[in-house]
């Protein structure tokens, strides 16, 4: 009888001991893509610079989607992460028109961390930037008070093509890039919120995501005014 109930409770000290050490690798696994300086700040500032020329010049959205976003959250070099369970983690720059009506130009961008974006990834295996484009105030202002969920707090549909006509009623409109090209994906359940840090790191001082996009004061980085300019270049114009 003893061995047996060694047995069951050597049994017992694995099943608690497993998932621990599971999470302790996601956790390794992810603070690689956290973890950063405002060197790598504005090399995510570049490579989503990077990212959006490549989408506009293939004119992968429709220019008349993108005229009714108020705002742009690109993320470039999403990382898939874990061991037997889905996920993915990243971060970049969030943009809004200025004015109250969403009408002027854009503002300086604010760093956003995201989570959960395991769909992404079924689009040609290969996905690795993500744009997403917010389409009422509604979801602007979400985004901006602290973390949404995708599909729960906001509602999320794959972005239409370049040949789209007109957007849906959603909330949120996702693409992900698979073999070279943007097409709408599905990301329900990505968890989306401010980067505190990276924005300390960035402007020098504590910032909410609300006063970086909404307000005229803080200027942005180097590469934050290129990424700036090319949005301001091609979309001036906000399509109501």
């Amino acid at each position: 009888m003893l061995p047996n109930a060694s047995k069951k409770t050597g049994q017992r000290i694995l099943l608690k001991i497993v998932p621990c050490l599971l999470t302790s690798i996601v956790l390794l696994m992810i603070l690689p893509v956290f973890a950063a300086d405002k060197e790598k700040d504005e090399a995510t500032l570049r490579e989503a610079n990077l990212v959006l020329q490549g989408l506009l010049n293939a004119n992968s959205i429709s220019t008349d989607v993108l005229s009714k976003a108020d705002c742009v959250l690109i993320l470039p070099n999403v990382k898939k992460f874990g061991i037997g369970i889905g996920g993915s983690g990243g971060r970049g720059p969030l943009l809004c028109r200025h004015g109250q009506n969403f009408e002027g130009m854009w503002s300086t961008p604010a760093m956003y961390s995201v989570g959960g974006m395991s769909a992404g990834f079924q689009v040609g295996g290969s996905s690795t930037d993500f744009v997403l484009l917010l389409m009422s105030p509604k979801v602007v202002n979400q985004i901006l008070n602290g973390k949404t969920k995708m599909g729960t707090d906001a509602t999320a549909a794959a972005g239409p093509g370049a040949t789209a006509a007109s957007a849906s009623d959603a909330d949120i409109l996702t693409y992900g890039k698979a073999e070279g090209l943007f097409a709408g994906v599905s990301l329900g359940g990505a968890t989306v919120e401010p980067d505190n840090d990276a924005n300390h790191r960035l402007y020098g001082k504590t910032l909410t995501a609300t006063n970086i996009v909404r307000e005229t004061g803080v200027q942005p980085t180097t590469e934050g005014k290129s990424l700036v300019a090319v949005l301001d270049s091609k979309l001036t114009k906000h399509s109501n």
